[in-house]
């Protein structure tokens, strides 16, 4: 069995929720799509519980270099495909699992030249794909009334007008820090325990920088495309909006319905995409928590596809935030 996977500065890479995870979408075998690659432990997991083939997904190169490390004991088990999971259907097709791990990952937040984090000094960036716009680029060109629209509908930030008008009164902002320090003037000092003052603007940021509403929407759709009949769709988030999203794609796109015929019998037919394994999200026990604090706000939730053919969904139909106002 493989050890670990490691970080930069030789910490080991935790995976979130995964005994949960494989244990609800067990058994492990034939093809799995792992869409968020990142530090692999997803991939690892799903290797090592009995998949045959693991498509590690994922919009980074850093990806793709750590796992050119890791990933050589398994040989042509382990496929890498440098693409955005929203076009994963594009890559396989009547694959038996998907995997979604939503968010940032603990290698790109754990190297200070990523921009991605408010607790290292770094490049104002935050692009998961190196590409394209970045998060400075943001934070000195976009209107106030704009930057106020992302902090609060991306990172639910109530304070978001007063942070906007802070921004554009400080630009040029190039660094994390400076950013994270006109956020934190702007609100209370965080009691022990509460998160950051920080990390709701660092949030929305990320998420207009890389788009990753709508490439969960699309990723969504797509995994319905790729997955065969009995294929599971496993998806862990770290917060209310993702969560929320999930969770309407799984009801209007979910269930089994029971139907009674004229002569008493019941019957058991599909007439949704997927079958919900998860009625209520699944979160970190204590154990995990204890393992692993990053745990504290995941949530997974799983279903398994059923023979009704795959169809599109609005992105209002999943409450997904969308901007209106354009630079």
């Amino acid at each position: 069995m493989a050890g670990p996977a490691v970080q930069s500065g030789g910490a080991p890479h935790v995976p979130v929720l995964l005994r949960p995870l494989l244990e609800a979408v067990a058994p492990v075998t034939g093809t799995w799509i792992d869409g968020t690659l990142g530090a692999g432990g997803y991939a690892r997991g799903l290797l090592e519980a009995g998949a045959d083939l693991v498509i590690g997904i994922d919009r980074d190169p850093l990806a793709h270099d750590l796992a050119r490390d890791w990933g050589a004991v398994y040989g042509d088990r382990l496929r890498l495909v440098l693409a955005n999971f929203a076009q994963m259907d594009t890559v396989a097709e009547a694959v038996d699992g998907v995997v979604l791990d939503l968010g940032v990952s603990s290698m790109q937040l754990d190297r200070a030249e990523r921009g991605f984090s408010f607790m290292r000094d770094g490049p104002l960036d935050m692009r998961m794909g190196q590409d394209g716009p970045s998060a400075a680029d943001i934070v000195n060109t976009a209107g106030e009334a704009e930057i106020a629209d992302i902090l609060y509908l991306y990172g639910e930030e109530r304070a978001s007008r007063r942070i906007a008008k802070r921004i554009v009164a400080a630009r040029p902002i190039t660094t994390t820090l400076q950013l994270a320090e006109i956020v934190q003037g702007c609100l209370p000092r965080a009691k022990p325990g509460q998160a950051h003052p920080a990390t709701r603007s660092f949030q929305a940021l990320r998420i207009a920088v890389n788009g990753e509403y709508d490439a969960l929407w699309q990723g969504l759709m797509a995994a319905e495309r790729a997955l065969k009949p009995g294929g599971r769709l496993a998806v862990v988030t770290f917060h209310s909006v993702e969560d929320r999203m999930v969770k309407r794609f799984f009801q209007l796109h979910g269930d089994r319905k029971t139907h009674v015929n004229r002569y008493g019998d019941q019957s058991l037919e599909a007439t949704e995409p997927f079958e919900v394994l998860t009625r209520k999200a699944i979160g970190p026990d204590d154990r995990e928590l204890a393992e692993n604090p990053r745990a504290r706000s995941a949530k997974l939730r799983v279903g398994r596809r059923t023979e009704v053919p795959a169809r599109a969904i609005a992105a209002a139909e999943l409450s997904m935030p969308e901007m209106t106002r354009k630079r």
